[in-house]
């Protein structure tokens, strides 16, 4: 049940630990996602709580659902203008070169018939910055601390295979796949909303990320 995912909960925000494997909006086809399951997370309000931004289905961690449609356009707004704090962790299939930076790629979306859509590096993209930082590495990977500053879908993903060169493992798309869960969590986020107290939480570690766990605690992500 999602009410066992509640990172945080007041009369206006619910922030999720989303699993993974689970989307966020209903598939064409049904079957469970976050929205055909927001009914569960009323709590005695007459809507169900909406999704404020979106996370990939095979992403795991925070993710934010507003309880009322005042609440949900500050919400969209503030992540909108780059107000959200947000952390990911991801291991890479690979080892970049580097300890950290900035990435600055714009992105935009292409379709063909043989692979169908993804997005890619494009000069006429939509703007896309990620700031990176290399926390460790073992057995030919490395485990990357993300600090997004837009919200382009898959920026994680693109920027790390065409930029730092190592696809999340796991990706299904820009990576080798290989059959294994992707290891890309939200790991924190945090929303001011002034003159309340901020909106913030940290999702635990999912099982793929537990080698690694010694050193997000050292590196404090």
């Amino acid at each position: 049940m999602l009410a066992d995912h509640i990172l945080f909960i007041d009369a206006e925000a619910i922030l999720l630990d989303k699993p993974a494997g689970l989307p966020v909006d209903a598939p064409r086809a049904g079957g469970r996602s976050v929205e055909a399951l927001a009914g569960d997370l009323r709590f005695g309000f007459q809507r169900a709580p909406t999704p404020v931004h979106r996370l990939d289905r095979d992403t795991s961690g925070c993710l934010l659902l507003a309880r009322n449609p005042k609440a949900h356009r500050r919400f969209a707004a503030a992540f909108e203008a780059g107000e959200a704090e947000k952390l990911y962790l991801a291991v890479l299939d690979g080892t970049p070169e580097g300890e950290g930076g900035v990435i600055d790629m714009p992105l935009a979306k292409r379709s063909t018939r043989e692979v169908g859509w993804r997005m890619v590096p494009d000069v006429k993209g939509k703007p896309t910055v990620t700031a990176w930082r290399l926390l460790g590495v073992g057995d030919g990977r490395a485990l990357i601390e993300f600090r997004p500053r837009t919200g382009r879908t898959h920026q994680l993903r693109v920027h790390a295979a065409e930029e730092l060169g190592a696809p999340i493992v796991g990706d299904p798309v820009y990576g080798r796949g290989r059959g294994e869960g992707m290891l890309l969590h939200a790991r924190r986020l945090m929303l001011p909303r002034p003159p309340k107290p901020a909106i913030e939480g940290l999702a635990p570690l999912p099982a793929g990320f537990a080698p690694w766990a010694h050193l997000i605690e050292a590196a404090g992500a």
